[in-house]
């Protein structure tokens, strides 16, 4: 009755609002969606998603583009000039992820417009997945029209209620704000509050918008995710907020000219995606984010692998005294500035011997990389925004021997993982690229993490619009032209490119770890994560911190807001194929029984298996390690004790498996006691079902093996 309630309301307001009763319907492959399109009696195309059964997912909203020069919009005024269905199905195999293997199977319909004042043709492209809408905007190749310029998007997302929404503000130049949990409605006057986070970089909206992945939930239970794929010369997308009429609609980020994107006939527009189910693991098991993006360009990708890694990164936050910076002198010109004559500080933390030190833990322990910040020359006055030549990318400071550590990370069977922090002077940093990459190359690194801290240069950009968007992809390109691996952080938040260019290995693009040395990270982050920021693609996260309480150090006095298993429980919660072993060597020497999780744990997978999820709440998940017989487990929850229940029958039949269970200790909580921790071990089959207390923000890790 109550679908029939919605059915019959939307058709009310279908008819009132002067909507054509004519439209073009498509349903996904198993049946269970439909793609609704038509034109309004103005010539406005609109789209509508819904069930089979009539309820109502996205109603009836408009698409089209406002361009500069308004002849040129195709924001009405249009009609249907051709229409045609198709349906595709694939499988495809990832160079990495979390399932093996991927099918790819929509139905199509594409829909050929053209506008009647003055003939201009567009496309609008729907691809309907069973478990989401794919959709895009086409312009063809014209005789007399070639170069375009947009002034908004028109795409709008009329939601059926007041959803409860998972959301962090728009801003043209950080994703790093804390995620916010509240219903659509109460998004105004709760957004001031927090853009009032102190970030290195921040350019707000002027009204009321959100960022993408954003999460939603209606009151009866059912799960929408909105973002985008495949996001390749064009700005990034927000959302605005109608709070009153729960409605988003796109807002394109900007260049500081105010123009929205630069456009050529013959391109597209990124896909706009709508993820939805009643259950929540679907959504975390969705893959058709990456289907909408291009298969690899990459011929040769044996050179791609999966990375576990150390690094000297994490001394640098927590106030031990250790800082990027090889001299206290400020006075620093890249090029002329002598460092051999300069005074050491003391402190700095990439040096010769104290490298040594981690790749020696590291081939002591199994891992494949020691990732080392601070090492090149330009750190003393790294001055954003009003500084372009701030770095060399090729001179490393005096105390570090790029070859005698290369030499030496070699013959322990490791390897070095370069940093390229460009404090955001992005065209100086094009400047030097090939060079760059040259000098990995020459001296043995295969990976590089690079960084965007602060304002950007040029100073026309933000990070999220169209030149840095260009520049993001750019960077992955030229990379893998030289067999380089990249992990870019403070980028634009990915949407699926990993499939083209699967080398673009993992990105930060939300509050990681880090966060936890400044103001800190709610202890429900993580379970929210996976649901917004992880939705486009890997995040290097950075876990596995054991010592939470920074105080011991220093003057830091943050703490972090999980318990020490949950901090292992991240590594299978949390999907990277770059995994880091975040914290100090010594702090693991304390615990190498917890230790020992992440050194087991698989860093990519044969298949994943969501057992239990609800945003915000709770995340179990099971992965099998890629071919192995090895399983493991993670459990998380926000700051309430909660029982997860670990279902086994992922498990294969007939054979008794061992497990080794990481648990919060008995009086293990996030606030008073995050260390507490216990280890036991125990037989498993694929009937077993265990339940296990996690603590306030604790978790549980679990590795499975067969006898």
């Amino acid at each position: 009755m109550k679908l029939a309630k919605h059915w019959i309301a939307a058709c009310a307001l279908l008819l009132a609002s002067g909507w054509s009763a004519l439209a073009q319907t498509i349903s996904s492959p198993k049946g269970g969606l439909q793609l609704h399109f038509s034109l309004t009696n103005e010539g406005v195309p609109t789209y509508r998603l819904s069930f089979a059964n009539g309820e109502e997912i996205i109603r009836q909203s408009r698409l089209g583009l406002e361009m500069t020069d308004g002849k040129k919009s195709f924001d009405k005024d249009l009609e249907v000039t051709g229409t045609k269905e198709s349906t595709f199905d694939e499988t495809w195999t990832p160079v990495w992820g979390e399932v093996k293997q991927i099918r790819n199977h929509y139905n199509e319909l594409l829909v050929e417009l053209k506008k009647k004042s003055n003939g201009d043709p567009i496309a609008i492209r729907f691809r309907l997945f069973d478990d989401g809408l794919g959709f895009r905007y086409e312009f063809p190749v014209q005789a007399n029209f070639r170069h375009f310029r947009i002034q908004e998007e028109l795409t709008a997302f009329q939601l059926s209620g007041n959803h409860k929404a998972f959301w962090i503000p728009a801003d043209y130049d950080t994703n790093e704000f804390p995620i916010t949990t509240s219903a659509i409605s109460e998004i105004p006057k709760l957004i001031d509050k927090v853009r009032e986070e102190p970030l290195v970089a921040k350019a707000p909206t002027p009204n009321v918008a959100v960022q993408t992945p954003l999460m939603l939930k209606s009151s009866d239970g059912l799960y929408i995710n909105l973002h985008e794929a495949a996001l390749v010369n064009y700005p990034a997308m927000m959302l605005n907020v109608n709070a009153t009429e729960h409605q988003l609609s796109a807002h394109l980020v900007p260049d500081k000219n105010g123009v929205k994107g630069y456009i050529q006939t013959g391109s597209v527009t990124p896909w706009r995606t709508i993820v939805v189910s009643d259950d929540a693991r679907d959504i975390l098991a969705s893959n058709f984010i990456l289907n909408l993006n291009e298969p690899c360009k990459i011929t040769d990708t044996s050179w791609i692998h999966p990375t576990k890694y150390i690094g000297v990164w994490w001394e640098y936050f927590i106030g031990s005294g250790s800082t990027w910076a090889y001299s206290d002198d400020r006075d620093i010109t890249i090029g002329v500035t002598d460092y051999q004559k300069l005074k050491p500080n003391g402190h700095h933390g990439a040096n010769t011997e104290h490298v040594k030190k981690y790749i020696n833990f590291a081939s002591q322990h199994g891992f494949d990389a020691v990732l080392v910040e601070g090492w090149n020359e330009g750190w003393e006055d790294n001055y954003a925004y009003d500084k372009e030549y701030i770095y060399s990318f090729t001179k490393a400071y005096p105390d570090f021997d790029v070859q005698a550590l290369h030499q030496y990370a070699a013959s322990k069977g490791v390897k070095l993982i370069m940093h390229h922090e460009t404090t955001s002077s992005v065209v100086d940093y094009e400047r030097h690229l090939h060079e760059a990459f040259r000098f990995m190359n020459d001296n043995g690194y295969d990976a590089v993490k690079t960084g965007y801290v602060g304002p950007i240069i040029p100073r026309s950009e933000y990070h999220d619009g169209q030149w840095m968007v260009n520049h993001y992809n750019y960077v992955a390109e030229t990379a893998a032209k030289y067999r380089i691996m990249v992990n870019s952080h403070e980028a634009v938040r990915p949407t699926g490119m990993s499939r083209t260019y699967p080398n673009w290995v993992a990105q930060e693009s939300a509050r990681g770890t880090e966060f936890e040395s400044f103001n800190g990270n709610h202890p429900e982050h993580t379970t929210i994560l996976p649901f917004t920021r992880l939705m486009g693609g890997a995040m290097d996260y950075t876990p596995g911190i054991f010592e939470g309480d920074l105080s011991q150090y220093g003057n830091n006095k943050a703490k972090l807001s999980t318990t020490l298993v949950k901090q292992l429980a991240l590594y299978v919660t949390m999907y990277s194929p770059l995994q880091m072993a975040a914290d100090l060597p010594e702090n693991y020497e304390k615990h190498l029984d917890a230790f020992q999780f992440i050194k087991d744990v698989a860093a990519d997978w044969d298949n994943t298996y969501i057992l239990e999820a609800e945003p915000g709440d709770y995340i179990t998940i099971a992965r099998k390690a890629k071919g192995k017989n090895e399983w493991f487990v993670g459990a998380i929850t926000d700051e309430n004790a909660r029982e997860a229940l670990v279902d086994f029958s992922f498990l294969p039949k007939g054979k008794t498996y061992t497990a080794t269970l990481y648990t919060d200790g008995k009086n293990a909580d996030w606030r008073t006691n995050p260390q507490s921790y216990s280890i036991k071990t125990m037989k498993v089959t694929h009937k077993t079902k265990l339940k296990q207390r996690l603590a306030p923000s604790g978790g549980l890790a679990i590795s499975v093996k067969s006898e």
